[in-house]
């Protein structure tokens, strides 16, 4: 159940993010946020059960699985909780809502931030409500719509008079024109046509096409729908039409801007019953038609406006970077943005189910050439914003043209990506359909403003790779802010070049990201990660992989993580306020405030040198007890693929090939004997004069031991046949580990 003041996005208030070089490798995008809110109400209005896979989950569709529970559907996730949305299996209600509510008592539908769910269940109420009354059924239902504040401030007008002049009850319980709204049932006369302004919005035509169908059921007879004036964003609307084709309605559009819904499917369908969970046993339920029938089973595309990031990045980043999810067989008009980044300078390669992107030409100084773009953006609305701080690179202006539908989204996005870009640095003209952005040489250190927009975040995220007017590539680059990585102390002889602080941008808010794309920064992280070479070596406690991992990085000049000292340093300060290790929720939210910093060898936490209490038996107890939580692992996992920068890493740890580096150039299980780790682990400590019992220390491994490869997520095992290399040091010395994981390297960098 969805509360009024829902944000199911992290507690992080904001992510400061450093220079990046480079992205490559591939990423595969979410469930598209447009296709799975139309999946969802359609497969609810369907005859049958349909089982969706590859939904989105996020809080857009969070907002429309609750709207539709509450109108008594039911949706059943099929799935891993933590992704609880990415399968579903809805039993349809044959296009009448059990639960309408009554004036005394209506139901209370919040929709959050959600357009797209607030303009197609509208119509899709009034046409329910208007079957079961003309039937006798529910005849008082009452229905509230409403949201956050900023939905509340975005237009609904045109929808609400295209159905009021059908004799819709719609009430306006705020401001006319606006959420939020109360909808009462009410018999709706067949109409010769329905007219609609969708100017503003397409949605409000996706909203009136999905509920037409059962006005046919009522009215048997074909629905027509004329649209007024202009219509925006027409890519969209052909997503709709294509996605009722998928339940079994085939519109026609005999002349542009009218559109033509048959009457309903003659089909024979057994009763419903209430023990059924599907609609309650006095509701009459026409046998002989259908409005929609459900295809069984139906896959979500990967969502082609969140594909424009990556895409993006390829192109700044260089590339190749694979988006995979979407390809030329998509219907989705967003995937023309790529089409976009060609005229700006990109090589894109299309497959069926991908889009691959790289640099087309680089400057003298290695970066990507972009050039400047004149665009009318009709058909990418969404996906344009990405072109906005691409804009910040190109060698002249660029224009964006017939983007007015941006004033009435999430936020005014005109004013919110010219008022951003000009902390950036840029001269931004701004009217009202249009942007024309004049690049800065270069870019300014910013706080980037979010506005509780998911696309601005995700937009301006991309301003963390290199500019022409950024300081030149250094072989070792050093981060200074804090909470990024400093290079390990340079091999014998050789001294890292100084360097001065770089350009950063911290994005406010980051986790509004959640509407559409929840591990959004985490996957960001990743293909920057991908650009650099990565050595990840996990293994069992007291293994000696730090010890080894850091000679490795001294080696190879590359920076070096301890991955285990982010769980150590968590387990510090959850026990300095208290925390109970219990406490998921608590400890995750913890995770994403840490102020921390690395230096050398040192470690500091809130400006305090904490390099040897973090190895407090009991503080790596701790440790071990929480990592085993999936929200804490997810809380730390952006933060361990930004160390990931060149000329490259070594990460040790229990997770850092399976989940943290996936793609790593080189894999390594480092292990030994429990017997011989505690033997190590007893020597370390007497070394510094702590007193232990070797049986004590014993046990204690072993018991990590037995929670690391036991816990839910990313148990730490080895995984024969994996392409991870196995290596056992009970009898090796520790220049031996370093020469043979070394060899490993060089084997996998010329392969």
């Amino acid at each position: 159940m969805i509360a009024d003041d829902r944000k199911n996005k992290t507690a992080m208030s904001e992510i400061t993010l450093t220079l990046r070089q480079g992205a490559r490798g591939r990423v595969q995008l979410p469930g598209s946020k447009s296709l799975s809110n139309r999946a969802l109400l359609l497969a609810a209005l369907a005859t049958g059960e349909t089982h969706l896979t590859g939904l989105l989950a996020s809080d857009d569709t969070a907002v429309m699985i609750d709207c539709l529970r509450r109108l008594g559907v039911s949706l059943t996730p099929d799935a891993d909780p933590l992704a609880a949305a990415s399968q579903m299996r809805i039993l349809g209600v044959h296009s009448q809502f059990p639960n309408l509510g009554s004036l005394a008592e209506p139901i209370d539908c919040f929709v959050g931030n959600s357009g797209l769910t607030i303009r197609t269940l509208l119509p899709a109420l009034v046409a329910s409500m208007s079957l079961q009354s003309s039937h006798g059924v529910q005849a008082d239902g009452c229905v509230l719509l409403r949201g956050v504040a900023r939905m509340h401030e975005r237009p609904i007008g045109d929808l609400v008079d295209g159905l009021r002049a059908v004799g819709a009850q719609i009430d306006y319980l705020g401001e006319p024109g606006y959420p939020p709204l109360r909808v009462r049932s009410a018999v709706l006369p067949a109409a010769e046509v329905l007219q609609v302004r969708a100017s503003t919005s397409s949605q409000f035509l996706t909203g009136l096409l999905q509920a037409a169908p059962v006005l046919g059921c009522q009215w048997r007879m074909p629905v027509r729908i004329v649209v007024e004036g202009a219509l925006i964003s027409r890519p969209y609307i052909d997503l709709s039409i294509g996605m009722l084709a998928d339940f079994g309605v085939q519109v026609a559009e005999p002349l542009p801007g009218t559109f033509v819904i048959p009457p309903a499917h003659l089909v024979v369908q057994p009763q419903p019953t209430a023990s059924q969970g599907l609609i309650p046993s006095d509701i009459h339920t026409p046998t002989a038609s259908t409005a929609f029938v459900s295809p069984g089973r139906l896959a979500v595309e990967g969502d082609a406006s969140s594909a424009s990031y990556f895409l993006g990045a390829g192109l700044l980043g260089g590339g190749p970077l694979r988006v995979c999810g979407v390809g030329q067989k998509s219907r989705q008009g967003d995937i023309h943005f790529a089409d976009a980044l060609g005229r700006m300078g990109a090589e894109v390669v299309w497959g069926d189910d991908f889009i691959e992107v790289r640099a087309g030409q680089r400057s003298a100084d290695g970066l990507p050439v972009i050039q400047g773009i004149d665009l009318d953006c009709n058909a990418i609305p969404d996906a344009a914003m990405t072109l906005v701080p691409i804009a910040l690179y190109a060698q002249g202006p660029s224009r964006l043209r017939n983007i007015g539908s941006w004033r009435v989204k999430e936020t005014d996005r005109i004013a919110a990506m010219a008022a951003e870009a000009r902390k950036l640095g840029a001269s931004v003209e701004e009217g009202p359909d249009f942007l024309v952005v004049h690049p800065p040489s270069r870019l300014e250190t910013a706080a980037v403003q979010t506005y509780d927009d998911h696309r601005v975040a995700m937009s301006f995220s991309l301003v963390s790779f290199q500019h022409s007017g950024d300081l030149p590539p250094m072989p070792h680059p050093a981060p200074t802010p804090p909470n990024t990585p400093a290079p390990p102390a340079a091999p014998a002889g050789k001294q890292p070049p100084s360097t001065s602080p770089l350009r950063t941008v911290t994005i406010l808010d980051p986790g509004c990201v959640a509407k559409t794309f929840p591990d959004y920064f985490d996957a960001f992280a990743a293909v920057a990660a991908q650009a650099v070479p990565v050595i990840a070596i996990d293994g069992p406690t007291a293994s000696g992989k730090g010890t080894v991992a850091a000679q490795v990085a001294q080696a190879l000049g590359f920076f070096y993580l301890d991955s285990g000292a982010l769980y150590r340093l968590l387990a510090l300060k959850s026990l300095s306020l208290g925390i109970d290790p219990r406490n998921e929720a608590a400890l995750a939210e913890l995770a994403q405030g840490l102020d921390i910093a690395f230096s050398g060898v040192q470690i500091h936490m809130d400006g305090t040198d904490v390099t040897e209490a973090i190895r407090a038996e009991a503080v790596g107890n701790c440790a071990s007890e929480i990592a085993a939580w999936p929200q804490v692992r997810r809380a730390l996992l952006r933060r361990q693929r930004d160390f990931a920068r060149g000329p490259g890493l070594v990460a040790d740890g229990r997770d850092m090939g399976s989940v943290v580096f996936p793609q790593a150039t080189t894999k390594i299980f480092l292990t030994a004997s429990a017997q011989v780790r505690a033997e190590r682990r007893f020597k370390q400590l007497i070394d510094k004069g702590i007193p232990a019992r070797l049986e004590d220390l014993l046990a204690d491994l072993q018991a990590r031991d037995h929670r690391d490869s036991t816990r839910s997520v990313a148990p730490l095992r080895y995984v024969e046949g994996s392409g991870v290399v196995y290596l056992d040091t009970t009898s090796m010395t520790i220049p031996q580990a370093v020469e043979a994981i070394l060899r490993a390297f060089r084997s996998s960098e010329s392969a």
